[in-house]
């Protein structure tokens, strides 16, 4: 794989989808704002042919070419229609998925647009994108709809994990360098009466006492970000109640949503955590997950 397509670049996967144009307009305007080139990227897997005997052998080389070709030119087509200034295409033989995990690896952030129905209503993402969105080294962006043209807000959920910590500074690189606000959402939940009865205690902790804290916790995990991004308007939500919804409800008219991963579960909802995989199957607006797994070889 020539690193030179990925290494410092914001890369976006193109399938032919809706949702994968929307991610590479998207792209196209981070890659500028940035100051970053724009790798465009189509993954193809060489067709294999069956028979009542099994799989048939693979195309021949002539087909590949062939498939190449004409997914090159549409790429080409597409990186014409788009406002940036330094733009490569690039069509790889081999998954799609490991295609953009690996660009990962060295890119400033990858970028993929969310398709596919799932099982149940409202549960919309493709397994590309759920599979980028869980092991991407770099920043994930999951374009399901572009924002309106005036928000301009991020919205970073906060929980206190190394993976939030992460996503706190991403959202504020991000809310920094596009002049957006900042909204952090910390959610947290306690037993559904009216005090939290602590067996060790000789009483019980008020709920109000349970929100004093978790507005304590907050304040000093955002106090170092604030110092660093003087420039960024931050507006604290704490919420008694669920992290995923009020996340989703944050963003309604947000320009970003950011959330960290947790975990290495064998389940997507493990490995990215219960909150950010909600809010990747259920918010409007583009998703950024933060792995907090960046190594030297990634390029902010």
């Amino acid at each position: 794989m020539d690193e030179t397509l990925w290494a410092g670049r914001v890369v976006v996967g193109v399938d032919g989808s809706p949702e994968s144009r929307l991610a590479a307009d998207w792209a196209a305007v981070e890659a500028t704002a940035r100051g970053r080139g724009l790798t465009v990227v189509h993954a193809v897997l060489p067709p294999v042919g069956s028979s009542s005997f099994g799989p048939s052998m693979p195309v021949g080389l002539n087909v590949m070419a062939e498939i190449r070709d004409g997914a090159l030119a549409e790429l080409d087509a597409i990186a014409a229609s788009l406002s940036a200034p330094d733009i490569r295409t690039h069509v790889e033989v081999g998954s799609p998925s490991g295609t953009l995990i690996g660009a990962s690896e060295t890119s400033s952030m990858v970028v993929v647009g969310s398709r596919g129905q799932g099982g149940f209503k409202g549960l919309i993402l493709g397994s590309v994108s759920t599979q980028v969105a869980t092991h991407a080294v770099s920043p994930a962006i999951v374009v399901r709809a572009l924002p309106d043209p005036g928000a301009d807000t991020v919205v970073v959920g906060i929980d206190g994990n190394p993976g939030s910590t992460s996503a706190i500074d991403f959202a504020f690189e991000m809310a920094s360098r596009h002049g957006w606000r900042l909204v952090a959402v910390h959610a947290w939940e306690a037993p559904a009466y009216d005090v939290l009865v602590v067996p060790s205690t000789a009483g019980a902790i008020p709920l109000d006492d349970l929100s004093a804290e978790e507005a304590r916790l907050s304040a000093e995990t955002l106090a170092g970000f604030t110092a660093d991004y003087p420039d960024v308007v931050v507006e604290e939500s704490i919420v008694h109640g669920s992290a995923r919804s009020a996340i989703i409800e944050a963003s309604a008219r947000a320009a970003l949503v950011v959330v960290g991963t947790r975990g290495h579960g064998q389940v997507v909802g493990a490995v990215i955590g219960s909150v950010s995989h909600g809010v990747l199957h259920h918010a409007r607006v583009p998703v950024a997950v933060i792995s907090g797994r960046r190594t030297a070889r990634v390029t902010p």
